[in-house]
């Protein structure tokens, strides 16, 4: 099996699922399981079956057996080895246990389990306070305009494309994570004392956590409420990712670039019903907007709206559905595009001035 030394059984699935250039939810698709578990098997959350494991090697053309042994399993081979041993061994076997719980080694190693126990518990208060002070800086972020931010989203894209990977809407936003190595897991992540919280993003570890409690990033929302997600990583929380994708970046020295975890409070659903205007929302706002450009670049609206009236709702809805977005989602985005105007409280839509291109 092709991977490096010390590599976890989730590694060796993530990176050779992104070799195959297969999204998490193709992936589980063939191997029939659900892609929520499959991030979890990405992120050694979770211990496979062998079954699920020789389909991961069949669709990945990994070596069953190496995977098997790496995902902490025996082989049915193994299994009916070690039973005949110990029904040709079982008077010896009491003194073979008691020989083995009398090894020195052994209890070096319950002594080392414990140093590690104590050694994360440490560490754990220690992310919690970065967490905090991370969590109170967040005003000193830099303020984006609408253009860096579009402009940023669509090298995203160039690049995606420039590497022959192919670009369908709806987009699946999981591909862009790929793309740029992030990793995705889903956990159940309960409130603290701010309130609940939609994901959680490691800086170091290059991964997005997103709350399986979030309705928000089941169905239709998933994509939307990733690409938010993403939209943070770019913006807020990698500075190495802003340097490489900003052809004009005028970074202020209050940027925060040592934390390790970002949390997330609002989702993409929630963040499309309101305006967000204040200084202390700016950093939702800028992770919305990015999602607003990757989801619905000017070029893919311009395709969608040919032979439509953007006056009509049934028009839109039909967008919708091909974009693969939320009705609220696609109105913010044509209204800030100026391609129609909604007045406040009415259902009745004018047709705007804006231009596409």
């Amino acid at each position: 099996m092709d991977k490096q030394e010390g590599q976890s059984f989730g590694a060796v699935i993530w990176q050779a699922r992104r070799k195959k250039r297969l999204s998490q939810r193709e992936l589980a698709v063939k191997v029939g399981v659900d892609y929520t578990y499959l991030s979890k098997l990405e992120n050694d959350h979770v211990e496979p079956s062998e079954k699920v494991i020789r389909s991961l090697a069949k669709h990945l053309e990994l070596n069953a057996e190496e995977l098997i042994y790496l995902g902490g399993r025996m082989t049915e081979h193994d299994t009916e080895a070690l039973e005949e041993m110990v029904r040709a061994n079982y008077k010896e076997m009491p003194a073979l246990f008691r020989r083995v719980r009398e090894n020195p080694g052994i209890d070096s190693f319950v002594d080392a389990r414990e140093d590690q126990l104590a050694k994360l518990q440490k560490e754990n208060a220690t992310l919690k306070a970065k967490i905090s002070e991370l969590e109170g800086q967040l005003r000193s972020y830099r303020f984006f305009s609408k253009a860096e931010i579009e402009r940023t989203a669509n090298e995203i894209l160039r690049r995606m494309q420039a590497k022959k990977i192919i670009l369908r809407w709806p987009f699946d936003t999981a591909l862009v994570a790929d793309f740029l190595e992030l990793r995705i897991g889903f956990a159940i992540i309960p409130p603290d004392d701010e309130g609940p919280i939609v994901a959680r993003i490691s800086h170091q570890e290059r991964t997005i956590i997103i709350n399986e409690d979030c309705p928000e990033f089941h169905n239709k929302f998933y994509s939307s409420t990733l690409a938010h997600e993403i939209g943070h990583w770019i913006l807020q929380v990698s500075q190495y990712e802003w340097e490489t994708l900003s052809k004009q970046r005028k970074m202020t020295d209050n940027v925060e670039k040592n934390g390790d975890t970002f949390l997330c409070r609002l989702a993409s659903e929630q963040l499309d019903r309101y305006s967000l205007n204040n200084q202390e929302n700016w950093v939702e706002w800028q992770a919305q907007y990015f999602a607003s450009c990757l989801l619905m670049p000017r070029h893919v609206l311009e395709e969608k709206r040919k032979a439509r009236d953007l006056t009509k709702w049934s028009h839109l809805y039909a967008m919708r559905d091909e974009l693969g977005v939320s009705i609220s989602h696609l109105i913010n985005r044509l209204q800030d595009l100026g391609l129609i105007y909604i007045p406040k409280g009415s259902r009745l839509i004018y047709q705007g001035k804006g231009y596409l291109t």
